[in-house]
């Protein structure tokens, strides 16, 4: 008879094979791949009267899986619950044991931070039990969730249009978005003038100084007039070297990356959004194949908001540091980063599991994103662990009567972590003084005379804050309390994906309909949706897993005043189906007034009086009887073809519509390349993005993404050449492969 094994699950299939070759024959690893029991998606699935008691039923995909599982439970002597070491993965273990119905003495919990074979070992060798703390967290956060999508959701049909949602926590997010763009919109810039020295001493070079104090008081000039008076004063005074300092300059390394900070680096530097980072760094957990010798988890856990360092791998960094870069990098001890307040500390920062595994002995085995990140981990880790990098410096201050100009250079003295990594410049934050170098500033001395070659003023404006990027969002969340570490890259998916906030060349700005819905929200629901009032339910599910609050407590807090609120919106909320009065009466019966309503395209103005009057236009279109009439007629009904414009563009549509639908692409009046007869016409891929295909599509497929320009090729006699772009520069180019034809240019 078979000796009986002992069930192991874990969350991912990956993570099966990893496990299972690290454990003995009396194991048996089977993935439940996520959640196996949730809320149910038709109905609230929660009895607020019974102290808000979940209603989990099993998640209809996962009925296999599940009977799997169940099979293997009814043969196994135990259940070792290895899902991932946070709230989710409690929760799912949790009801895993649930339904295995294996009884709770023999229901074992195992964490590990790295996949590789001593983590593993170690963590079955001392098993724990499952946390219900832990699990009362997660729950409590599902609940909350679901009583805010579920209960403010169909407010949001009934008022503007169905298929919208709002979000506890992403709602939150999309209002901090739209007030960016409220003060960008509000921002009024103030002019304001900088002046800078040329100067000389005894011996070259020239140098620069800019004005700073006059009288010792700041002094920034406030328009030209001003700057002018101050130069006619400084042309008849003396230049003299007033003070001359040289200093020491420390630039620590950054701690290792938690999952915001991974986020925000790979942004800058790999291009990748919250979401492609996430979904790359679970595949470097979970395993990668490596010399046919198995998976191979190749970085620590990545969802983690803690930058502690296990004493163990920080000797390990040491030794290749040494190795690598030399021991004269290395500071006395360890360095010791403190995280927030809110972190959990049992976690580790993301570092790599093996330091036997550079980057460049992996590059043939990892995918060139995988390596991307793998890189950007392995040498953040190794630099968190160096010596600071000293420099130099030197300020001059120079005076000219009761004017004080400035000169600041420096040099690196020694690179310390910068040898191996340097962090991307945060996009938020302005640009620090301008410093030059060094080598740039001729020796100098206190009472010096110098002279003056010339002056240098120059205008410039105040800029309004910048647009969000998906890097400073995650900072802000972070910053002011809002999420976790496993819900930033969600949070950025989901209000991207509802059409709440686009992103255009990586800034995230609100759409019309992001605003709408923030602004119902927001005057609806003051409280809920306030960035504080968030933050305080995450403190909130920390005391939860704590144990210091029970679960029902904390949600039965937040739902008092929210049952309130949702009685009063439901009475007072705009409502955008019937329509918003305008003053405007429309142009076409001259009778009924203009309504401001919300369609499946977006926002448009109708007349009152339909179906009687069927007039609407865009709300930024200029008001028109009759729509601008585009020269042909409908070859489906013979009516007039007039000019029509949705969220997907421009076309020509039949003016008898409804009745007649015909609609058609706006041609650019060049000729297919293929030879189909048909012309090229601008379409918009699902995620927004332009493109140029044939008319004659779906006969003709083809497709160019850069935009035609109605100009021959020289070369080889392509009907058109296609417009190119970047760095400041533009120029014209053929699209057809193997011709390499392009010239500068500056198209209209």
């Amino acid at each position: 008879m078979a000796a009986r094994t002992s069930l192991v699950v874990v969350e991912s299939p990956t993570k099966v094979k990893t496990i299972q070759k690290y454990l003995d024959r009396g194991f048996v690893v089977k993935a439940s791949l996520g959640h196996l029991k949730d809320l149910p998606k038709s109905k609230l699935g929660i009895d607020v009267k019974k102290g808000f008691a979940p209603q989990y039923v099993p998640v209809r995909t996962k009925a296999k899986t599940l009977e799997e599982l169940k099979k293997a439970g009814k043969k196994a002597k135990a259940l070792y619950v290895a899902t991932d070491p946070d709230r989710e993965g409690e929760a799912i273990g949790w009801h895993i044991a649930q339904e295995l119905k294996i009884p709770p003495e023999k229901v074992y919990r195992v964490l590990f931070n790295e996949i590789t074979e001593k983590a593993v070992k170690a963590a079955f060798k001392e098993p724990g039990r499952i946390d219900q703390k832990r699990v009362d967290a997660q729950q409590a956060r599902r609940v909350l969730d679901r009583l805010v999508g579920y209960k403010i959701s169909p407010l949001l049909w009934e008022k503007i249009r169905r298929g919208l949602s709002a979000g506890r926590v992403q709602s939150v997010a999309v209002r901090l978005i739209c007030e960016r763009e409220q003060e960008i919109r509000a921002f009024v810039p103030q002019e304001y003038w900088s002046l800078q020295a040329y100067l000389t001493g005894a011996v070259p070079p020239e140098f620069v100084a800019t004005l700073r104090e006059k009288d010792g008081a700041k002094l920034v000039p406030s328009n030209e007039t001003e700057t002018r008076a101050i130069m006619a004063e400084l042309e008849r005074l003396p230049f003299v070297v007033k003070a001359v300092e040289r200093g020491e300059r420390r630039k620590n390394p950054s701690p290792p990356f938690i999952t915001s900070t991974l986020q925000q680096d790979a942004a800058r530097k790999l291009r990748f959004s919250a979401s492609k980072t996430m979904m790359i760094a679970q595949q470097l957990y979970e395993g990668v194949e490596i010399d046919n010798g198995g998976p191979v988890g190749l970085i620590t856990y990545m969802r983690t908001d803690s930058p502690r360092v296990a004493a163990e791998a920080q000797a390990a960094a040491r030794d290749v540091i040494a190795a690598r870069y030399g021991a004269e990098t290395l500071p006395e001890r360890p360095p010791f980063y403190r995280a927030r307040k809110s972190a959990q500390e049992a976690h580790e920062a993301i570092r790599p599991s093996l330091l036997d595994q550079p980057p460049e002995r992996l590059a043939r085995h990892l995918s060139r994103d995988q390596l991307g990140l793998y890189r950007l981990i392995w040498e953040r880790f190794l630099a968190s662990q160096m010596r600071p990098a000293l420099y130099d410096t030197l300020t001059v201050d120079v005076s000219a009567g009761p004017y004080l100009f400035r000169a600041v250079g420096s040099a690196l003295r020694s690179p310390g972590f910068m040898a191996v990594y340097i962090e991307a410049p945060d996009e938020s934050v302005g640009a620090a003084e301008e410093e030059g170098e060094m080598s740039g500033l001729p020796p100098l001395e206190t009472g010096q005379r110098l002279g003056l070659v010339r002056l240098d003023p120059k205008q410039h404006f105040t800029q309004p804050p910048p647009r969000y990027t998906e890097a400073s969002l995650v900072k802000e969340l972070e910053e002011k309390g809002i999420g976790r570490p496993s819900t930033y890259a969600q949070i950025l998916s989901t209000i991207q994906k509802r059409e709440y906030v686009q992103r255009d060349r990586g800034s995230l700005s609100p759409t019309d309909l992001g605003e709408t819905v923030n602004n119902l929200l927001v005057k609806a629901f003051p409280h809920i949706f306030e960035v504080a009032f968030t933050a305080q339910m995450e403190e909130s599910l920390d005391e939860i897993e704590e144990g210091d609050r029970k679960w029902v407590e904390a949600v039965r807090e937040f739902y008092k005043p929210f049952e309130g609120d949702l009685k009063e919106a439901g009475l007072t909320m705009e409502d955008f189906k019937a329509g918003k009065p305008t003053d405007e009466t429309c142009p076409k019966c001259g009778e009924g007034k203009l309504l401001e309503k919300w369609g499946r395209y977006g926002r448009f103005l109708a007349c009152e009086r339909y179906p009687d009057c069927k007039y609407t236009r865009n709300p930024g279109d200029a008001a028109q009887a009759e729509p601008e009439q585009a020269g042909v007629t409908c070859d489906k009904c013979g009516k007039p073809m007039v000019y029509k414009q949705s969220r997907f563009g421009r076309f020509i549509g039949c003016s008898g519509y409804p009745e007649c639908k015909n609609i058609k692409k706006i041609t650019l009046g060049i000729p297919c390349p293929q030879g189909c007869g048909g012309e090229l016409v601008e379409n918009r891929s699902k995620r927004g993005r332009a493109y140029f295909g044939c008319s004659n599509f779906p006969e003709c497929r083809f497709v160019v993404w850069q935009r035609p320009v109605p100009v021959p090729c020289p070369k080889c006699g392509m009907p058109f050449l296609t417009q190119r772009g970047g760095r400041g520069k533009r120029w014209v180019a053929c699209s057809r492969e193997n011709c390499d034809y392009r010239r500068d240019a500056e198209i209209a």
